[in-house]
């Protein structure tokens, strides 16, 4: 990323200036001398698009370089050794996670592609770009198209956990909700922000959307109204970045872009995990399956990792790095581990419970923008900024 390049000093163009003035020589020599101030400038504006960092070595098991740009998303198949990705590039692969054969390759977006994702049961695979083209395709049938549809600029595409249904949400703040292959639709109506995130309650009656304004809505999608809602007035006053929901379907964990943290009830604010700090909580979870109590995982743009007593709403214990770097995405493993891909290229594992760093997995030269785990086979997805995805083995506690 660039966001860090100090600006060029004021002292720069006087330099340049007397360069100019007192260049001697022919006109030729002057246009030489132009022609190869251009060139360098030219090199130096490449050098910006070299990977941040480059790495000491390569955890992975295996790298997937088809992509010729930045990699947004990807997913994991449940059953079958397949991954699916999508990038800048406009392209999505659904490829061999063992060997790296592409196995599809989607060419006919106009767009970056920002989401992908394969249905509950593996049968169908989905990907939408950012102009809100999605595409449906059917694995078994070799990659036969069953559905496409224009949403308008997307934001996020899920499938439900349970049926062939996908949901996706729009920069104008509906959310779709369609029957696959079918095409039967529903729309969930927006109110002038953009619906950012959402999650899927456990049981897949649910679905908890987070909006550009603040806004916080639990639709019942069987009804297609909300089952709960709070409004900036009482909640959060700026964009909501991130959701979690507890196994039982009754506390909501958000966060959110002024760095604020909420646990929400039924009813509404049950409390705050943490108070706006202008640092942006990019990535939150909640409830560890199995363990005594409810904690939840906050991780901040500036490489905090933050675990929490739910019900006394009270730091448990932060979690050690001693080189942060902002995190993009978490996901609880096994073991007790929480993980973290972060703005350095670097995937992080912990012990949620002492917070000590397990493992650091190298191999990333920039940053990470999404990562995908399967428990089963105890494997991390993940993709980069780099133009790669990579699969990693998660190291034995």
């Amino acid at each position: 990323m660039r966001d860090n390049t100090p600006p060029r000093s004021p002292m720069d163009n006087l330099e340049e200036e007397d360069e100019e003035v007192f260049l001697l020589g022919d006109a030729d020599e002057v246009l030489e001398a132009w022609e190869r101030e251009e060139t360098d400038d030219a090199d130096e504006e490449d050098e910006f698009d070299e990977p941040v960092r480059p790495n000491i070595r390569d955890d992975a098991k295996l790298t997937f370089t088809k992509h010729t740009s930045v990699v947004f998303c990807a997913a994991l198949h449940p059953t079958e050794n397949l991954a699916v990705t999508g990038g800048e590039d406009d392209k999505a692969y659904v490829w061999n996670i063992r060997t790296g054969e592409v196995q599809f390759e989607v060419t006919n977006h106009t767009d970056s592609v920002i989401a992908v994702g394969f249905s509950y049961d593996g049968v169908f695979v989905a990907t939408g770009d950012m102009s809100g083209y999605i595409q449906v395709f059917k694995v078994s049938q070799n990659y036969r198209k069953v559905w496409e549809f224009t949403a308008g600029d997307l934001c996020w595409m899920r499938w439900h956990i349970g049926a062939h249904v996908l949901l996706a949400g729009s920069e104008s703040g509906e959310v779709y909700v369609w029957r696959i292959p079918s095409g039967d639709c529903k729309v969930l109506p927006g109110h002038d922000a953009k619906a950012e995130t959402a999650e899927l309650t456990h049981d897949g009656k649910k679905l908890a959307v987070g909006y550009g304004n603040g806004h916080f809505k639990l639709w019942d999608l069987k009804a297609g109204t909300p089952a709960m809602e709070l409004d900036p007035s009482t909640g959060h006053k700026v964009n909501i970045t991130s959701l979690a929901i507890d196994q039982e379907n009754q506390l909501f964990v958000t966060g959110a872009e002024d760095g604020s943290s909420y646990v929400l009830g039924p009813n509404g604010v049950l409390g705050t995990l943490t108070g706006p700090d202008d640092v942006p909580i990019e990535a939150v979870l909640v409830d560890y399956p199995g363990f005594e109590i409810k904690v939840a995982a906050t991780g901040t743009l500036d490489g905090k990792l933050t675990i929490w007593d739910v019900a006394r709403l009270s730091k448990r214990v932060e979690c050690v790095d001693e080189e942060p770097t902002g995190i993009t995405k978490m996901r609880w493993l096994k073991d007790f581990t929480v993980c973290a891909g972060t703005l350095g290229g670097l995937i992080k594992g912990w012990d949620f419970r002492s917070g000590a760093l397990r493992f650091t997995l190298d191999g990333h030269k920039n940053d990470i923008l999404d990562i995908a785990y399967d428990k089963e086979r105890n494997i991390i997805l993940s993709t980069s900024e780099d133009g790669t995805a990579k699969i990693f083995e998660v190291p034995a506690v």
